[in-house]
């Protein structure tokens, strides 16, 4: 059984803070950063918009991890906003960012790195078919984390480890190019259209896109309850994990920008093979290709690994889902994983790349809005608190709130009927918790 912690905040479970900033950033690096500026180039041309929107989506979830950092000493616990939002608000807010997490949170991240995946793979050996690449991805992972907690935080911090490899590889080939070539550094001086384009609705979108490859910054609120220490862990692993990756993230749309002509960007999901194909040509491009697939499996695994933890904390809380907490003799929540694994291939068969990110982002963003608002709350109820303390408060959760907002409000003018979709995922669980919370209630 997985363990709790005591009341100093000490787990007896094994996942240290190296392994927790390793799922933080396997989480955070994945399909996004890979994929993202084809679809940005769509409603933006400069370079330099293109940056500054990757970096503010850093600011902006360094500010959420900050936030968290907070949370997750106040309420040291697994499930991340489930567990916030339950303890915050009242258990039927909980209930629905649970499902939030389970549909938009996690199957569908899950399934979007996974679509990217076959589509990487097959750049890299055409032989493999894309979408059943997808599908073989997704359930031998999901094999693998049916052992072990041991066995799973080793498997992570090592598939993490060739992660960091191959972005480190790609940089060192992109700088070479840029000294090579520094008439391409340009395209990211600041002009007058570029600053335009950042008040268009489009800009609203990018931004979305850029948010999607940050999200992830929170994944170490879900295993809490495993970790050593928690009540500090969590909260550096979510701290540093978000600073690496904002920088990381900047300097590698930086060598896709410089690496291509825009004109071959625009709109493709597999940006790093045509970057990688003018950089070292079609043999060199496929060889990345292929190490970008590998490095996309850390991130699936890392997804995988954290999600069917929300689902245990609900069938824990809620005896019509009991089924869902039970725990195998290795600490594993078996059936959890089971259901997310039918969800995320059922979303694979079905979504395209796209329709199912956009449609993610936004009951995603807004459950992680009303946890970094909780932090106002549980600042009222009481504001004395001997562990982690969000600096440069209100700022911090203030700054995140407005930002995600405007960039909710942008994209829903843009695509209104998606963001009209993801509102109605929160409803729905909404609207069904009092009829779940009285089956889930003892028969007087």
């Amino acid at each position: 059984m997985g363990s709790s912690p005591d009341i100093s905040g000490k787990s007896q479970a094994g996942i240290g803070l190296i392994t927790c900033i390793s799922l933080v950033t396997a989480t955070m690096v994945g399909t996004g950063v890979y994929t993202s500026l084809g679809f940005q180039l769509l409603d933006l041309r400069s370079g330099f918009s293109i940056l500054l929107l990757w970096a503010l989506g850093g600011v902006i979830s360094l500010c959420g991890a900050l936030s968290y950092a907070e949370l997750s000493a106040r309420i040291p616990r697994s499930g991340g906003e489930y567990t916030y939002l339950s303890e915050i608000y009242h258990p039927a807010v909980g209930f629905m960012a649970g499902f939030v997490s389970l549909i938009a949170g996690f199957a569908a991240p899950i399934a979007i790195t996974a679509i990217a995946f076959g589509t990487y793979l097959h750049a890299a050996l055409p032989v493999c078919p894309e979408r059943l690449s997808s599908f073989f991805a997704v359930i031998l992972i999901s094999a693998g984390h049916l052992h072990t907690l041991r066995f799973s935080s080793m498997t992570q911090n090592v598939m993490t480890a060739l992660k960091f490899l191959l972005i480190a590889l790609f940089l060192v080939i992109g700088l070479v190019h840029l000294l090579a070539h520094p008439v391409a550094l340009r395209q990211f001086a600041p002009s007058s259209d570029s600053l335009h384009e950042l008040l268009r609705p489009g800009a609203g979108i990018a931004l979305l896109f850029v948010l999607y490859a940050y999200s992830g910054w929170n994944a170490a609120t879900y295993l809490a309850d495993e970790v050593r220490e928690a009540q500090r862990t969590v909260g550096r692993s979510l701290v540093v994990g978000t600073l690496l990756v904002t920088l990381l993230y900047v300097a590698l749309n930086g060598v896709f920008l410089a690496s291509a002509p825009e004109g071959d960007l625009r709109g493709v999901l597999n940006v790093g093979s045509i970057a990688a194909n003018h950089l070292i040509g079609p043999v060199g491009g496929s060889f990345m290709s292929g190490m970008i697939a590998l490095g996309l499996l850390a991130s699936i695994s890392a997804m995988i690994w954290a999600g069917p933890r929300v689902t245990q904390r609900i069938g824990q809380d809620h005896p019509l889902f009991a089924p869902l907490a039970a725990n195998t003799s290795g600490g594993i929540p078996r059936r959890a994983t089971l259901l997310q694994l039918f969800l995320v291939l059922g979303l694979i068969a079905t979504g395209s790349f796209e329709s199912v990110l956009l449609y993610a982002q936004t009951p995603l963003l807004l459950c992680l809005i009303l946890a970094v608002g909780g932090l106002f709350v549980l600042r009222i109820r009481a504001s004395r608190h001997d562990g982690f303390r969000c600096p440069l408060y209100p700022l911090p959760p203030f700054v995140f709130i407005l930002c995600t907002t405007a960039g909710l409000l942008y994209s829903a003018f843009g695509k209104p009927w998606i963001a009209l979709a993801g509102v109605a995922t929160m409803m729905i669980p909404l609207a069904l918790y009092p009829w779940i919370d009285r089956r889930s209630s003892p028969l007087p």
